[in-house]
């Protein structure tokens, strides 16, 4: 079973778009600032000549170039990197894995994107229970979480109380594992708002129902099971003299009213990962560790007995996991 960040299998990279905000400041404008260079200032406001009798510019303007970007997009944020995961709570084992992942965000006009690519045990490194691109595993993990504000598509201030903005919001989880039995296929759908905590936490919240095709041979497959409430929340936390910058990411998912367990022992209905991301970010190099607790995680019931073949074991879906990585910004 593999997975990233947002709710799966394995471990995601934690950037600086978890919580992408649209009006003032957010998240997202306060991510590419983070991402600047120190010295990636515009040019100053360009000077004009003496003016005429008449009031008119006597010459014409001097205007300087703009420094050239960082990046290649001024909107579409990529990065790659190389991740160790510890003790990875998906699944009905623990995984540790060294994976690779391209990860990609940004906000133009009404949408707002969030989502990555993995590719398992890339490095042939993982536990007995990890398998991945090289191994009958799965080759690619994927998770792209799209918002389409309704702020911005009906021109109008939708505002009410706390809440600044709504968006239809949508989350896709696709493990193309090397046969059904190992696969999943997952959609969350539902609304989405950015909301003004009156502190300089950003947070936004969605809540989804699910729509599940394959499921790992789950018995919930094809079918609308359950429903998930996702809390996200943000705060940069400092700015260095070397040009780096320490930010701290986070989200809470909670996933009920599913009828996986009602006639599995070994599956609940119910499960929470909440997530802690800290991204320590030059303007290309990051570093990003992550810790994050499990209860149920996969809906797996901690503490179950099983036997897939080669002997008992423990279910510990319940405790927590951890994330390290290095990547590369462009």
């Amino acid at each position: 079973m593999n997975a990233t960040f947002s709710d799966a299998p394995r471990g995601h990279a934690a950037t600086l778009a978890f919580c992408r905000r649209a009006a003032g400041p957010g998240l997202f404008t306060l991510a590419l600032l983070a991402l600047l260079p120190a010295d990636g200032a515009r040019a100053a406001e360009p000077g004009t000549a003496g003016d005429s009798a008449q009031g008119e510019t006597a010459s014409p303007e001097i205007t300087n170039e703009e420094p050239q970007s960082a990046y290649l997009s001024d909107w579409y944020n990529q990065n790659v990197t190389v991740i160790g995961s510890k003790n990875i709570r998906f699944g009905p084992q623990q995984i540790d894995d060294i994976y690779l992942e391209y990860e990609f965000f940004g906000r133009k006009g009404p949408l707002d994107l969030y989502g990555y690519i993995d590719v398992p045990k890339v490095f042939g490194i993982g536990n007995a229970a990890d398998s991945g691109a090289f191994d009958d595993g799965s080759p690619l993990f994927a998770e792209i979480k799209p918002r389409l504000s309704l702020n911005e598509l009906s021109g109008r201030d939708l505002s009410l109380g706390p809440i600044e903005e709504w968006y239809i919001a949508f989350n896709w989880i696709f493990d193309w594992g090397h046969n059904s039995d190992n696969r999943q296929n997952t959609l969350y759908a539902g609304l989405g708002t950015d909301i003004d905590s009156g502190t300089p936490v950003d947070v936004s919240f969605n809540f989804y129902g699910r729509r599940q095709w394959e499921n790992y041979g789950a018995s919930n497959e094809f079918e609308w099971d359950g429903y998930r409430a996702q809390l996200e929340y943000s705060l940069p936390l400092a700015s260095f003299d070397n040009g780096a910058s320490l930010f701290y990411a986070g989200f809470t998912n909670y996933d009920f009213g599913s009828s996986l367990g009602d006639d599995n022992a070994f599956r609940t209905n119910e499960a929470v990962v909440a997530t802690n991301a800290f991204v320590y970010s030059f303007t290309h190099l990051r570093f990003l560790a992550v810790a994050r607790y499990f209860h149920n995680g996969g809906q797996w019931n901690d503490g179950s007995l099983l036997n897939f073949g080669a002997g008992d074991f423990t279910v510990r879906s319940t405790g927590w996991g951890y994330y390290f990585g290095v990547g590369w910004q462009f």
